[in-house]
Formats: C-alpha cells, sequence, structure tokens
C-alpha cells in the first residue's frame, strides 16, 4: 500500500475492552468506580498535606506530589475508556492519540523520578537521621520535584519527536484499549525495527533498571539498619513495606508492556488496567493506612471539617 498523504491525518481504531453489553456494563462500572476512588483517594492525601502544616516535610511533599502524578497519569485514560464504553465508540483521532502517548509518558517519567526520591528520602530519614533536615531541606524538595518533571518531558520527548511525524498508510488498529508508543509505532508503513528498540530502552529498560535499583537500595538501608540494630529493623522495614509494594505496583507493569518479549493482548490489557486503574487507587490507601502521622493527620482534618459544619449550622 502507498504511503498516506500527509494532509490526511488518520484516525486509530482502539480495541474494545468487551464485546457482550454485560462485560461493557462491567467494565464502564468497574473503571467509574475505581476513577472516583482514583480521584477522591489521592485529591484527599494532598489537601492533608496542604492543610495540616504538620505534614509540611519532605516526604509528605513527595507522597503529594506522586498523588497529584497518579491522578495524572489515571486521568490520561481512564476517562476516554469510560467513554469509549458507554458509547461503542473506538476510534482515536490522530491528534488525541498522540496527546495521551506523550502525558502517559510524562507523568510515568516523574513518577519513576518521585519514587527514586521517596527511596533516597527514606535512606536520609533511617540511615542519617541526624542529618536528615540538612539533607532533605525545603530547596533539595524543590529540585527533586523540578528535576521529576524535567525528567519527564525528556523521556517523553525523545520518544514523541520520532513518532509525530512518521507515515501511516493503514491499517490503523492499535490493538489496544489506548494509545502508546510500541503499538503506534508498529502502524508505520516503514521499517521501525530502530525506534521499536528506542521505545524499549527507554521505557522497558529504564523501567527494569530503576525497579532493581530501588529494590537494592531498600535491601541496602534495611541490612544498614541491622548492623546498628536489630531492634530498629522490624521499624524500619514495616516503613518501607509501603515504598516496596508501590515500586513493584508501578514497575511490574512496565516492565511486561514494554520488555516481555512475547506480549498478547489479554496480558497487555491486564497490565495496563493495573498500571492505570489499580495502582492509582491503591497507592493512597498503601500510605494511609501504613503512615501513624497520615492517620493521626486525617483524624485531625476530619474533626476540624466537622466542627466547622457546626459552626455554620
Amino acid at each position: 500500500m502507498g504511503q498516506v498523504n500527509t494532509s490526511i491525518i488518520p484516525e486509530f481504531v482502539l480495541l474494545g475492552l468487551a464485546q457482550t453489553f454485560g462485560m461493557q456494563f462491567f467494565f464502564c462500572f468497574f473503571f467509574s468506580l475505581f476513577y472516583v476512588g482514583i480521584i477522591f483517594g489521592n485529591l484527599f492525601i494532598v489537601l492533608t498535606v496542604i492543610f495540616d502544616s504538620r505534614l509540611h516535610f519532605p516526604m509528605y511533599i513527595l507522597l503529594a506530589n506522586l498523588s497529584l502524578i497518579d491522578l495524572g497519569l489515571s486521568s490520561t485514560t481512564v476517562p476516554r475508556t469510560i467513554s469509549d464504553l458507554l458509547t461503542g465508540c473506538k476510534v482515536i483521532s490522530f491528534h488525541s492519540c498522540m496527546i495521551q502517548m506523550f502525558f502517559i509518558h510524562v507523568m510515568g517519567g516523574v513518577e519513576m523520578v518521585l519514587l527514586i526520591a521517596m527511596a533516597y528520602d527514606r535512606y536520609t530519614a533511617i540511615c542519617k537521621p541526624l542529618h536528615y533536615l540538612t539533607i532533605m531541606n525545603p530547596r533539595m524538595c524543590m529540585i527533586l520535584v523540578i528535576a521529576a518533571w524535567t525528567i519527564g518531558m525528556i523521556h517523553a520527548m525523545s520518544q514523541f519527536i520520532f513518532v509525530i511525524n512518521l507515515p501511516f498508510c493503514g491499517p490503523y488498529n492499535v490493538g489496544s484499549f489506548y494509545c502508546d508508543f510500541p503499538r503506534v509505532i508498529k502502524l508505520a508503513c516503514m521499517d521501525t525495527y530502530k525506534l521499536e528498540f528506542v521505545v524499549t530502552a527507554n521505557s522497558g529498560f529504564i523501567s527494569m533498571c530503576t525497579f532493581f535499583f530501588l529494590i537494592v537500595s531498600y535491601i541496602f538501608i534495611l541490612v544498614t539498619v541491622r548492623q546498628h540494630s536489630s531492634t530498629d529493623l522490624s521499624k524500619a522495614f514495616f516503613t518501607l513495606s509501603a515504598h516496596i509494594t508501590v515500586v513493584v505496583l508501578f514497575f511490574t507493569p512496565c516492565m511486561f508492556l514494554y520488555v516481555w518479549p512475547f506480549p498478547t493482548k489479554s496480558l497487555d490489557n491486564f497490565f495496563a488496567i493495573v498500571d492505570f486503574v489499580v495502582t492509582p487507587v491503591l497507592n493512597p490507601a498503601i500510605y494511609t493506612l501504613r503512615n501513624k502521622d497520615m492517620k493521626l493527620a486525617i483524624r485531625r482534618l476530619s474533626r476540624q471539617v466537622l466542627s466547622s459544619r457546626e459552626v455554620t449550622q
């Protein structure tokens, strides 16, 4: 087939998650319920950190930024998927597809760096407690957040600039319920082997290396704590277990989506749902239920809200 006319922007066809009305209703209800949980759970953490002065520390500032990124990452795909399930529409415009891919990787890149920053924060707090406030000062926290956004933008742009000008000549079936670089690249009417390798290295190998780096870092922290005091080991493990759980939930789907050599549509869809729907709703629960300061802050905020209601009444 000949190359598509560059003046004609193609539309891409997304893969429906369900073929029957019953399954469409189930997925629509599932995505809607979880998205509501994602919005309220993550915004609740952000507002708690903002309005409770006792949480104005680097750990919680980074946590609030992570919650915003989780909400943003989920919002790149979930509302569109719910709309498609309700309307039965499986077509996405070229511009919408490009925008979706770009912001998926911006948010993903920012979250990856934030998780590294949170690991560094925990290392400083546990292994160098006397120097914690000196090292993790507000300026350092601001630098880490800016660095996360900068790296996230570079991560997305380094792939986006190659994909945006690819020639597409059909068929335009993405093979998934959302647009992503590996799937869209395969639709180009040219040899994309080198570009596919760039995407795999940029998104897959970096995710895999970062995952193992974080796990090794947490193990190093636990070993260091054990050498100094075995009684503090259980406390450190309890503190780090929430971070380790979030790291596993975030990076496992990424590694399978971008590195796994034998992809299938069902497996890709499963891990994509975990990444965009399940993980963002679990992160607030993991950090609030396993963090004493967050639970106390939530109680204080709840009492303030109740007292303000009584005053207005």
